[in-house]
């Protein structure tokens, strides 16, 4: 594993240049995290131990202990880039620990350092799976999170039953994505690649992408679904606590 204090290479804005382009597909990003952060805040308090559910470059975390530095967080990811960018960024702040391992693994929760946690939080990442192997995670989830705990996922949730107002939203998003990207911003594709010509990031861009390919594969349900499949899984209340025209912020209390 790369090790981040010896590289030189600026952790800071590899983690700066990562927000930028997922700011591309979501300008409201900030606003999920401020109103997740909020709800952290109402259900367990101002000092949670967090579990960052594939947690990228850890994004959440860095949120997080900006605003609750007595917090700490535990980073769950497979992929070796991210983590290399996560691991260089928090390098010797003694709150963060990171874990590498494979939530379709039934048992990748046996590589945590704690057996419960006050939150464990998402964004963007369990679209990468299908309804099946997410729904299993969300009973390993239930596990846990400790009672009065909540888990929250802020990512692509579909409603298909409203295709015309689906393809209006995807539509005009495009267009501002396309007008973004005129103007120099980077894409999914174009971060990528520049990772994949660093020196030290392109052994472990190369290795992710032997893991993950080149898409997600999940097949995005709709809100009500992740509501009833983590009440199915042991949380008594979910709901929607934000959302955006393609994106929802789901809460699930134990």
């Amino acid at each position: 594993m790369t090790d981040p204090t010896t590289t030189g290479t600026d952790w800071a804005a590899w983690q700066r240049s990562w927000d930028r382009q997922q700011e591309w597909y979501m300008p409201d990003r900030e606003e999920r995290f401020r109103v997740m952060l909020d709800m952290v805040e109402a259900l367990v308090g101002p000092e949670p131990r967090v579990l960052d559910l594939a947690c990228g470059t850890g994004s959440i975390t860095d949120r997080l202990l900006r605003r609750f530095p007595k917090a700490t967080s535990v980073g769950v990811d497979l992929d070796p880039a991210l983590l290399a960018i996560a691991e260089g960024y928090f390098a010797g702040d003694e709150r963060v620990a990171f874990v590498t391992a494979d939530l379709k693994d039934p048992d990748w929760t046996a590589a945590l350092p704690h057996d419960t946690y006050d939150c464990v939080l998402t964004a963007t990442a369990l679209h990468w799976l299908r309804s099946e192997p997410l729904a299993g995670l969300y009973g390993r989830l239930a596990g846990l999170v400790r009672d009065g705990g909540v888990f929250m996922n802020a990512d692509h949730m579909i409603d298909r039953d409203t295709p015309r107002i689906n393809a209006a939203e995807r539509a005009h998003r495009h267009a501002r994505m396309d007008a973004a990207k005129a103007a120099g911003a980077l894409d999914w594709a174009d971060w990528w690649a520049l990772a994949a010509a660093d020196p030290v990031l392109a052994g472990p861009t190369a290795r992710r992408f032997e893991i993950y390919g080149e898409h997600a594969d999940g097949d995005m349900p709709a809100p009500r679904w992740h509501a009833d499949t983590l009440r199915a899984a042991g949380f008594g209340e979910a709901r929607t606590v934000w959302a955006s025209p393609s994106d929802t912020l789901l809460l699930a209390v134990k």
